[in-house]
């Protein structure tokens, strides 16, 4: 655990009033997984919390995304599933482990709607710890719709998020609201959104110590930290530090030095779940260990394949003679089998979910998939031909019914003195001036 930081003044151990909702999570003096698009997924939680992380983030979840969702659990791993259907398939988005992720999980929230959040995370709520607003993402998929850093931008909206979440979640469900932010472009910027945000009533905020243009591949900004922490600490917030952060032991010493109260580790942890664990117990573990670790909580989750190929091209060095076949798996056996796991729990586990994911079924290559599309396209065209000759003969026989009834004989109109004469008796082939003649006689 990271120690509480001393005052500046007195040397003496502060003590920050952070209040604590009932169900919520005190951050100080805490390591924690951060929330990470597909390397804070449901296994990779687990992962984090069996090495020792304090507490782990989720990925940061579009809160549209979420609205409408159908929640249930799955009877074959306890876990619960928030899913939405597409094209006639369902796609489960959200993953939660209610026994393992109990009073641990934080919930990132995408968002640039304070109404919009609130109606997502209110079906989250009864199931986490807290929710994380991302105002820290540089990426273009979440700046784009005005979300992640795009947020600091409008440092009054992000305001009313956050004030919003607090009121209508946070409150009534007893689970404490943060915030994750970067550095503005100087420090009196920052620290104006800092007391900003501050009084919206979260619990807890995380500063990622780059600004919003800077890439993880540039070196961290560490000189506003300690004004930062003073800050969130003057209003009660726990302040923890992100960006660069390679271990436990790191995380520690770094928040000691600068005056936070926590630490979040991201890309180190992405590489080797085992940074959590403290040199004190044994410290790193092999990318072998933590692999095997990785697969067997991926298999009992029934983790998404594609997600688990990624996060273990993200473990297993490059180097390794099962890295390239790793990636060219197409089942979850094909990697137990790769990575020489002779355990026969494992292996039946592992064939189980392929039958249950349909991940056994013979795979199309791309020149089956063109085959079939050239087939189907066939037959379509078959049956358009077969359509338009079947309107061409019934439009030809409508046709010549109205030429065979135009060609049939019509009657002549009888003239006014032959109907006459008829009338009165007289032949059809009798003129008047006969009819006449022959009454006169």
């Amino acid at each position: 655990m990271v120690a509480v930081p001393e005052t500046a003044s007195t040397g003496v151990m502060s003590a920050p009033s952070v209040p604590i909702p009932s169900r919520g999570v005190d951050y100080r003096g805490k390591v924690v997984l951060a929330p990470m698009v597909r390397s804070s997924e449901l296994p990779s939680r687990l992962l984090a919390l069996k090495y020792g992380a304090d507490l782990v983030f989720g990925p940061e979840t579009v809160d549209r995304s979420m609205i409408g969702c159908t929640m249930r659990q799955n009877p074959r791993t306890g876990c619960l599933e928030w899913s939405r259907v597409s094209n006639g398939r369902e796609n489960v988005l959200y993953c939660i482990d209610p026994t393992r992720e109990a009073g641990k999980l934080i919930f990132q929230v995408g968002t640039n709607n304070a109404e919009r959040a609130v109606e997502a995370m209110k079906q989250f709520a009864p199931y986490v710890s807290g929710i994380d607003v991302n105002a820290g993402c540089p990426k273009p998929f979440s700046t784009d719709g005005g979300m992640g850093a795009a947020l600091l931008k409008t440092a009054d909206l992000l305001a009313s998020i956050l004030k919003a979440l607090v009121e209508e979640v946070g409150n009534p469900f007893g689970i404490g609201i943060s915030v994750k932010i970067r550095l503005l472009a100087t420090p009196d910027m920052t620290a104006e959104l800092v007391h900003k945000l501050c009084r919206t009533g979260i619990t807890g905020l995380t500063i990622h110590c780059r600004t919003t243009p800077m890439r993880k591949t540039q070196r961290v900004i560490r000189d506003q930290l300690r004004m930062i922490g003073d800050i969130c600490r003057s209003h009660g917030v726990a302040c923890l530090m992100n960006g660069d952060i390679t271990d436990r032991d790191h995380g520690e010493q770094l928040a000691k030095e600068f005056g936070v109260d926590g630490a979040m580790i991201a890309t180190a942890a992405e590489a080797n779940s085992s940074v959590f664990r403290p040199a004190a117990q044994g410290g790193k573990a092999t990318w072998q260990e933590v692999v095997e670790d990785y697969l067997r909580l991926a298999i009992s989750v029934e983790n998404r394949f594609g997600n688990t190929k990624f996060l273990l091209s993200q473990l297993i060095h490059t180097k390794s003679a099962a890295y390239q076949p790793v990636q060219q798996s197409r089942t979850y056996s094909d990697l137990v089998k790769i990575l020489g796991y002779d355990d026969d729990q494992i292996k039946a586990q592992a064939a189980e979910l392929d039958k249950a994911m349909g991940l056994d079924l013979p795979r199309r290559t791309a020149h089956d998939i063109k085959k079939e599309n050239k087939r189907v396209n066939k037959e379509k065209q078959l049956a358009n031909i077969a359509k338009a000759k079947a309107l061409d003969e019934q439009m030809n026989g409508h046709n010549r019914q109205k030429r065979q009834a135009s060609s049939s004989p019509v009657p002549s109109r009888k003239k006014k003195t032959n109907v006459a004469s008829e009338n009165a008796g007289f032949g059809s082939s009798d003129t008047v001036d006969s009819g006449i003649m022959a009454v006169a006689s």
